[in-house]
């Protein structure tokens, strides 16, 4: 897929990837084989009906191929940029056995796209018969986040008279303060949102539950079932010294001053002080999403600072491509151990240890061990620490009976229901930090069971 020239990317926020022509996405679609038994389809956590949606496209019927996809997937858009087709759907594909999968993330963006930028957006509206007085049965979803959307979305298909609640100002959580612009333009975003509300699902933004009102007060005030999706918004730091220092944020709030408060623009009163130098720690895709903001918020010099191989990152390899190609500077086998200040407590350089790989632990990846004597300074101005994000805590922490894991995860089985009657959960709520997609998938099978649920009531 084409893309903007790194000289000319790297000074603003605008997307990245340019995506498929209609003549590279039909030629693109015809090297389907269209197989009897498609294990594309096993890959994606939506089961979207992929064959279909590529012949489709091979054969130039686009609204035909974006009404396939919407049947399971309210955020085509959204999947086609930031899912891992790599590790999912393209994983599966016979072509790759020998050669190079379908780009099945891409066309999926192409048909999206077609639809946003011609206006062939039919107008959306419930799919399926409501039961008797189903129209009446309100629904509750918490946050805004890929899990809810569809989530909402499905259940409005459905016929539910559907509320999403959501604690910030803008619909779409992580998709909106977590993934930068560049990768995820909001013009697409708010396309996909809209499609959600056309369906008929309110949003109420500002209603922060656990606070606002509790698990409790939803079902007081008529909801029949709740769908928590509130996802994972505590972040992880390392417990080093001088991690307190004046300079260092967590990826949360880097990302969040500079995607839902634009910090980059400088008629806000959102700013982040970045200076000349800036240290990324950790190896994700929001890693690299920090990194490359930093770089366009005006840093000199970006480093990614990642205690195993590169090999072992868990980033996209196409998320650590653009880093690299625009000039983003990777520390691998490097553990920070200590943050040193200036005498006004600002970050001045961060000690490290070189790294070796040891015997793989309960992840699969090996074991970093540290190099004695192998320590080393980085002169920086910035840090940002993007290790991971824990569950947030705020609706566990406030509703009794809600069974929770170790790590602060509410407990749901294969279809969300939680140990409270009503109460179903998915997305990061539940796994912890994962993808877009995931987070969708589990949206999707916990407003099937709530269905069930209600229908099992009327």
């Amino acid at each position: 897929m084409r893309k903007r020239p790194v000289e000319e990317r790297i000074k603003d926020f605008e997307e990245v990837a340019l995506g498929f022509s209609k003549e590279e996405a039909i030629a693109e679609a015809t090297r389907c084989l269209q197989c009897k038994k498609p294990l594309c389809i096993n890959g994606c956590p939506v089961q979207i009906n992929i064959p279909k949606f590529i012949k489709e496209i091979a054969e130039e019927k686009f609204s035909n191929a974006i009404k396939t996809l919407k049947e399971t997937n309210s955020l085509p858009g959204i999947c086609g940029r930031v899912c891992p087709q790599e590790t999912q759907c393209e994983m599966f594909c016979i072509l790759g056995k020998k050669g190079k999968p379908i780009d099945i993330g891409t066309l999926e963006r192409f048909a999206s796209d077609w639809e946003i930028k011609l206006d062939q957006r039919p107008k959306a509206k419930s799919q399926e018969p409501r039961a008797k007085n189903q129209e009446q049965v309100k629904l509750a979803v918490v946050g805004s986040g890929p899990a809810g959307l569809t989530c909402a979305g499905e259940l409005a298909k459905m016929g539910y008279d559907v509320t999403i609640f959501e604690s910030l100002h803008k619909a779409g959580g992580v998709l909106r303060y977590g993934i930068p612009e560049f990768r995820m333009p909001r013009d697409i975003l708010d396309s996909e949102i809209q499609y959600v509300k056309d369906l008929g699902v309110q949003i109420r933004c500002d209603v922060l539950i656990g606070k606002t009102f509790s698990i409790d007060e939803l079902f007081e005030a008529g909801y029949k079932a709740i769908f928590i999706a509130s996802g994972a918004g505590l972040p992880q730091f390392l417990n080093i010294e001088g991690e307190n220092a004046n300079g260092v944020y967590s990826a949360n709030e880097f990302l969040t001053r500079a995607n839902l408060m634009k910090a980059y623009d400088k008629q806000y009163h959102t700013p982040i002080k970045i200076g000349k130098k800036v240290g990324v720690i950790g190896g994700g895709n929001v890693a690299m999403d920090s990194a490359r903001v930093a770089l366009r918020l005006g840093a000199e010099e970006v480093y990614l600072v990642y205690r195993r191989s590169e090999q072992e990152m868990p980033a996209r390899e196409e998320e650590r491509e653009n880093a690299k190609e625009e000039g983003i500077q990777f520390k691998i086998l490097t553990q920070p151990v200590r943050i040193k200040t200036d005498d006004k407590g600002w970050v001045k350089e961060i000690e490290c240890l070189q790294m070796q790989l040891g015997e793989p632990d309960e992840s699969g990846r090996r074991r970093p061990v540290p190099i004695k004597d192998s320590n080393f300074s980085i002169p920086l101005d910035t840090i940002v620490i993007a290790i991971g994000q824990n569950p947030n805590p705020l609706i566990p922490s406030s509703t009794p009976n809600l069974k929770t894991g170790k790590k602060g995860t509410i407990e749901a089985n294969e279809a969300g229901a939680t140990s409270i009657e009503g109460v179903f959960a998915g997305g990061d709520i539940v796994t912890g930090a994962a993808t877009v997609i995931e987070a969708m998938g589990a949206g999707r099978k916990a407003a099937k069971a709530m269905d069930e649920y209600i229908k099992n009531k009327l």
